[in-house]
């Protein structure tokens, strides 16, 4: 889908200014707690990423390449080789991943980190084969307008689509199966691309698929017009405090056990710490997912 052009008449190279919009890392993020939200969305503080979030993303590249190649060719051998160009091309787009390694032992490092994901290969040919269908979509971007003017946006890993016309949307997690929690955050995140695609394409997706590659394990989950509809509200409401909030700059902190888990605690008053000053609503918007939200 085309980005719409910048409102002004500026360097071609500028970036384009979006409608502010909602997305599923950034919608979790303020359920989870608003602060949050307010610090990666409009703040942007910078992250420090992790080596096996950063192999998370590889992994995801490696499965988007696989099934570029003709279905014969989609071979576990033939992934596991991949890695190297998808680490590379990771690499390219996001610079601040290459300092994960460096010094006299980055070469070897950098062998025994991409060799670590061959066991998540491994559980993705455990749970199905490639080479007995075509996906529709993958790393799809998609856009949906909801009838009272929330704009949702968000990238889905997977979408495929059956010969009868029923849609699958897949997403592949690199972490453990998750708890309670970590599942119904998960779910969350279907339901949001569920609704957008049905939206965009009149159809209810016939199944939501999480595919947790470390354990080697497989949720699914069939949704209906009238949760999707429940759950329209409640985007909608979420949009409505996060609106409120970005007009007053009050994003207040919600302490829980996934503190512990926040880069961000030095600057947090739940912790004693002070936020930066408050930027004023972010433009371009502060939706945009990194690689980095939907590897878990």
């Amino acid at each position: 889908m085309s980005e719409p052009a910048a409102t002004s008449a500026v360097a071609s190279n500028a970036r384009p200014v979006r409608r502010p919009a909602l997305s599923p890392s950034r919608a979790g993020d303020f359920k989870q707690c608003p602060l949050l939200y307010r610090f990666r969305a409009v703040d942007r503080l910078p992250e420090v990423p992790t080596k096996a979030q950063v192999r998370g993303t590889v992994v995801h590249a490696v499965l988007e390449d696989l099934f570029g190649l003709p279905a014969s060719e989609r071979t576990p051998e033939v992934a596991k080789n991949l890695l190297g160009p998808a680490w590379e091309r990771v690499k390219n787009e996001r610079p601040e991943f290459a300092g994960l390694f460096s010094g006299e032992d980055a070469d070897p490092a950098l062998d025994e980190w991409l060799r670590s994901a061959d066991g998540l290969l491994d559980g993705y040919f455990e749970l199905e084969d490639p080479r007995r269908f075509e996906p529709d979509a993958r790393e799809l971007l998609v856009e949906s307008e909801l009838p009272s003017g929330v704009l949702l946006r968000g990238y889905i890993d997977r979408v495929d689509v059956a010969p009868t016309g029923e849609i699958r949307v897949v997403d592949y997690k690199t972490g453990a199966a998750p708890r309670l929690i970590g599942e119904a955050k998960a779910m969350f995140q279907m339901k949001f691309y569920a609704l957008m695609l049905w939206k965009l394409r009149g159809v209810v997706p016939r199944q939501l698929r999480l595919m947790y590659l470390a354990d080697r394990q497989a949720l699914a989950y069939t949704p209906d017009e009238a949760e999707l509809g429940r759950f329209e509200r409640t985007l909608e409401a979420i949009w409505v405090a996060i609106l409120r909030a970005g007009k007053t700059g009050d994003f207040r902190p919600n302490p829980s056990k996934l503190c512990d888990y926040c880069d961000h605690k030095a600057f947090c008053p739940a912790f004693d710490g002070t936020p930066p000053p408050y930027p004023g609503w972010p433009e371009p918007d502060g939706s945009v997912e990194t690689p980095l939200d939907r590897v878990d």
